[in-house]
C-alpha cells in the first residue's frame, strides 16, 4: 500500500472518529486549517461519536452554554447538540471551513424558554460579531432573516410559520450569491437578498433563554 494512500485512510478515520460523517462527494476534518470547501463537497454532524458534555471537536463556542448530550428523541441517537444558557445571543462556529454558495440543514427542537424559544443557524460568519442568521422562533411562529454586522443585529426579511415546541423540525437555509432562501420542515417561509458578506463559516444559534438542541446538520456547498 502506498504512503499516499496510508495517509487517505488517516483522514477518514480521523473524520469519523470526532462524528463527523463523510458525504457523497467529500470528508470534513475539523482540525484541517482554515480553507473554502469546494462546490459538491458536503460536511455532516451527528454529534454522536462526541465525548457527552464536551462541544464537538474542531468547535468554537462565541457565547452561551453549548454541549454534546444524549437525547432519547433525537432524530439520530443517541446524541444532540443542545443550548443551555441564558444569554443575549448563544452561537456556535461549527468548523473553520470557509463556504460561499451553501445549503445547510439542521433538525432542531425548540424545548423551553420564557423571553424567547429560537432556534438558527449562522453562515457566511466573519468573526463572533459579523454574519447572518436564519432563525425560527417557537414563540413568535416565524422564520427570519436577519444581518449580525458589529454586532448589531438587523432585520433582513420576516417571514410566517408554525414553529411547534417541544418536536424535531428541520431549519435549512439556500444561500447563492446574494439570495437567501429560509425553509422550515422542506417549506419555503422566507426570501431575500443582501450583499453584506459572500463566503464565511457557519454555526448555530439561539436566543437569550432559550434551551434549544440541534442533530443532523449538513453543509453542502454549491
Amino acid at each position: 500500500m502506498s504512503k499516499k494512500t496510508l495517509v487517505g485512510i488517516g483522514v477518514v478515520v480521523a473524520a469519523l472518529s470526532f462524528g463527523i460523517r463523510i458525504g457523497s462527494h467529500a470528508a470534513d476534518n475539523h482540525r484541517l486549517k482554515e480553507s473554502t470547501v469546494a462546490a459538491g463537497q458536503a460536511v455532516q454532524w451527528s454529534f454522536d461519536r462526541e465525548k457527552a458534555g464536551s462541544v464537538p471537536a474542531g468547535a468554537r463556542t462565541l457565547s452561551g452554554s453549548w454541549s454534546v448530550r444524549a437525547e432519547k428523541d433525537a432524530p439520530t441517537q443517541p446524541q444532540a447538540l443542545c443550548q443551555t444558557a441564558s444569554a443575549r445571543f448563544p452561537a456556535i462556529i461549527l468548523s473553520d471551513r470557509i463556504f460561499a454558495d451553501v445549503t445547510v440543514s439542521a433538525r432542531f427542537k425548540a424545548i423551553s424558554g420564557s423571553e424567547d424559544r429560537a432556534a438558527g443557524i449562522i453562515f457566511r460568519i466573519q468573526d463572533e460579531n459579523n454574519f447572518y442568521i436564519l432563525r425560527a422562533n417557537a414563540l413568535e411562529d416565524n422564520v427570519n432573516i436577519y444581518g449580525y454586522v458589529a454586532g448589531s443585529r438587523q432585520a433582513i426579511k420576516e417571514g410566517s410559520a408554525k414553529v411547534p415546541a417541544g418536536q424535531w423540525q428541520e431549519l435549512r437555509v439556500e444561500v447563492t450569491g446574494n439570495d437567501i432562501r429560509g425553509y422550515l420542515n422542506g417549506k419555503l417561509v422566507v426570501e431575500a437578498k443582501d450583499d453584506t458578506f459572500q463566503a464565511g463559516k457557519i454555526g448555530l444559534w439561539t436566543k437569550a433563554d432559550s434551551v434549544t438542541c440541534f442533530d443532523d446538520v449538513e453543509a453542502i456547498a454549491q
